[in-house]
């Protein structure tokens, strides 16, 4: 089985450029582990990666949701887990990307 590799810190500490670092050199997908992320148009504050980063290599659980829409941890958990198995099922590696 595949492994999967987490960057956790602050914001703004860096993990973005570290994650698109890693992206370019190895074949994997970014799962955004942030709970500001999740929502369309939380961008101020949020840290959320640009278009044209998300566009550079695949993001997952990023503007996948209204604000006004609820989101627990659990839904999280079967959201990264299933993610998790698709992206090792194309054999690239998942990378978990987030701060909360």
């Amino acid at each position: 089985m595949l492994p999967a590799v987490l960057i956790m810190g602050a914001t703004a500490s860096g993990k973005t450029g570290l994650s698109l670092a890693i992206a370019e050199r190895i074949d994997c997908e970014i799962i955004s582990v942030d709970s500001a992320q999740v929502y369309r148009g939380m961008d101020i504050g949020s840290a959320k990666p640009d278009r044209e980063t998300l566009d550079r290599v695949p993001h997952h659980l990023v503007d996948i949701l209204d604000p006004l829409e609820p989101y627990s941890a659990a839904r999280f958990a079967n959201d990264a887990l299933r993610l998790i198995d698709d992206i090792r099922s194309r054999g690239r590696l998942p990378l978990l990307v987030g701060g909360t």
